[in-house]
């Protein structure tokens, strides 16, 4: 009887580590009319909540948006959110980073069900350059000079007493998912979570990530930053519970975030983990 148990209990493990690994596959119904409707809802809504700022440190200088919680109470700790805009939005406007993935938490359902502050920092250069990896079979992603200065605001920003340092959130779109795993594997300590949505992966420190709460997200039609880079990455992701895969099936890179603007589902994961 012992025996028969022990043998259900390795069985009932592995079917677990197996089921943690596999990606979630959806294949949704795209309607590009509802998507341009929730886009440019989004792109209406007033941003003046934002506080614009500028941090300057050592001659560098990194034009930010501060989105605070509503309502902060005393003494109360929130978490804060790093939302990292997609190369069509470099510059040093401080607006066009305001892209409607990081206007999501701008809405008042949001704002309400998920306290938070929200960084929106802008570059003007890319923070990331991409290129064949060989030996991984895949492009690649490599960190630039100039994300130091987001780090260092970053670090800046976790001395507020308000910002609960357990829950800090990266995600990103594009780049800007690229940029987040970036930022985790650089500093895997200082995060809780990540989102990456149609980035190109960074494998440059991988034990850093391997045991990291990570959600990738991927069309299997992007053929801009491809598939088949996040799907290598999650492979090496193997044993590691809290990292999770959705493949769409229909969607690339430019649809990708059509079932993302309507949802809080991406937030409702990030927050449930804590550092």
């Amino acid at each position: 009887m012992k025996k028969h148990l022990f043998v259900f209990c390795i069985l009932w493990i592995e079917v677990n580590n197996l089921q943690a690994q596999l990606p979630e596959i959806k294949t949704i119904s795209f309607d590009s009319t509802a998507f341009l409707a929730k886009r440019n809802e989004l792109n209406k809504i007033d941003v003046s909540s934002f506080a614009k700022l500028n941090y300057e440190v050592n001659s560098l200088k990194l034009p930010y948006r501060l989105l605070s919680p509503k309502k902060i109470k005393t003494g109360a700790k929130y978490p804060l959110v790093i939302a990292l805009h997609n190369s069509t939005r470099l510059g040093n406007d401080n607006e066009k980073q305001l892209e409607p993935l990081t206007r999501t938490w701008l809405q008042d359902e949001f704002r309400t069900k998920f306290p938070s502050f929200v960084l929106a920092p802008q570059f003007e250069d890319r923070p990331t350059q991409y290129a064949t990896n060989e030996a991984f079979g895949a492009v690649t992603a490599t960190p630039q000079q100039n994300l130091k200065v987001l780090i260092l605001l970053v670090e800046t920003l976790m001395k507020n007493p308000q910002i609960d340092k357990e829950r800090i959130y990266l995600i990103g779109y594009s780049m800007g998912g690229s940029t987040a795993q970036h930022l985790l594997s650089q500093k895997p300590d200082w995060f809780a979570a990540t989102i990456s949505v149609a980035g190109v992966p960074d494998v440059s420190n991988l034990p850093n990530i391997k045991n990291k709460p990570i959600w990738l997200i991927h069309g299997r039609k992007d053929d801009e930053n491809p598939f088949n880079g996040s799907n290598k990455l999650f492979a090496q992701l193997k044993g590691n519970k809290k990292a999770r895969f959705t493949i769409y099936e229909n969607l690339d890179h430019n649809t990708i975030n059509f079932p993302l603007l309507g949802t809080d589902e991406l937030a409702k994961w990030l927050f449930k983990w804590r550092r």
